[in-house]
């Protein structure tokens, strides 16, 4: 069998498109098909080959579920059943999986088809939505486990670590299917057709000897046009089941900001929120022209009808000094942040307009 060593212009711009086909798949909405999902975990049981036999399975609405639902079953049957073993057959299906299909592929193709593919055989550490909720759902439960009489916090941390997701195996999934279906590599194809119903039909899956908990997928994930998690006044992240998760252009949001559209949140906030990057955030979302209006900013210089202000409040790490501009045709107000070392309305001109003096200017506006 020949190696393939380069691929054509054309096969290269078929990539992108894989890649969406696999980023529309992993970030799908659409409700699981429980009878399609547990074919597939059954056939996904059998194929591994370990001696396991046909599991149980339950289903959740959403991972907090499904988290939930192992506390709730703590007796002690279940701690020594589950307790110490760690939930290592959804790492098991991936390690199985990727090595009978690359063990198959890899020899078919060059050191630069696969730098042509780029990262298409890495894993996606930085999947936003699983490194999310995961953050998440380990604070929910260290929060939690203050109220139990027993902490079990650590042991959910682990399942939670070595789960079955499979929207984090997108680039792998790209990667199989664009050599497999536009290079025509030879491969395994039981093992193929397992692990594609395993990512296409299922949702997070906790994965053990005689037991398999398959969680659904989100209701909704909501993105900003540069694919970052973001939603106004509702979350970006949501569970049939009402688990949530909200964020600001990629930056976690606590509840109680999150459910609040942006134009409804307060100024006054900022004088109590002690976390920098959500202090951030507000600055960003409330806007400095209602936070000079609201905080009372304090007026240093005008020029023409410019004005610089300072912000007394403790809002920032360090002094808010802003630059006011009204419109003379619209009264509208526009407020644009400057360093803290300027001293006047007309030299904060200056630097907005890039060291320009405004009276150089043939015309102003």
């Amino acid at each position: 069998m020949s190696l393939i060593e380069k691929l054509t212009p054309e096969q290269e711009a078929l990539i992108p498109v894989y890649r969406q086909k696999w980023r529309a798949i992993a970030l799908s909405t659409e409700r699981i098909d429980r009878e399609k999902a547990a074919e597939a975990v059954k056939a996904a049981y059998v194929a591994i080959d370990f001696g396991y036999e046909e599991p149980e399975i339950f289903f959740q609405d959403s991972p907090y579920a499904a988290c939930n639902w192992m506390l709730k079953r703590l007796s002690p049957e279940f701690l020594d059943s589950y307790l110490n073993e760690p939930n290592s057959l959804g790492s098991l299906f991936c390690a199985h999986f990727f090595q009978e299909i690359l063990i198959i592929v890899n020899p078919q193709i060059g050191r630069q088809v696969y730098k042509q593919l780029g990262n298409c055989f890495y894993y996606a550490t930085d999947d936003p939505l699983n490194h999310q909720i995961f953050n998440d759902l380990n604070e929910r439960f260290s929060t939690q486990s203050n109220d139990r009489a027993e902490d079990h916090s650590w042991w959910i941390e682990i399942q939670l670590n070595d789960c079955f997701k499979p929207e984090s195996h997108g680039n792998w999934m790209t990667g199989f299917d664009f050599c497999i279906s536009v290079l025509n590599t030879v491969y395994p194809q039981q093992e193929w057709k397992v692990f594609q119903s395993l990512i296409q039909e299922c949702g997070w899956l906790f994965a053990y000897d005689d037991i398999c908990i398959i969680c659904d997928r989100p209701l909704h994930i909501r993105f900003d046009n540069q694919n970052r998690l973001h939603a106004e006044g509702e979350p970006a992240i949501e569970f049939i089941d009402g688990y949530s998760l909200y964020f600001y252009h990629g930056v976690t949001l606590p509840e109680k900001y999150g459910k609040i559209h942006p134009q409804q949140w307060q100024p006054q906030w900022l004088l109590s929120e002690e976390n920098a990057e959500l202090r951030r955030v507000l600055i960003q979302g409330i806007g400095y022209a209602r936070i000079c209006q609201e905080l009372q900013a304090i007026e240093l210089d005008t020029w023409a009808e410019y004005t610089l202000l300072k912000i007394d409040a403790d809002v920032d790490e360090e002094p808010i000094y802003l630059l006011k501009m009204i419109c003379p045709s619209t009264g509208f107000i526009h407020a644009l942040r400057v360093p803290p070392n300027i001293n006047s309305a007309r030299e904060a001109i200056r630097w907005v307009n890039w060291g320009v003096d405004s009276e150089e200017f043939g015309v102003q506006t």
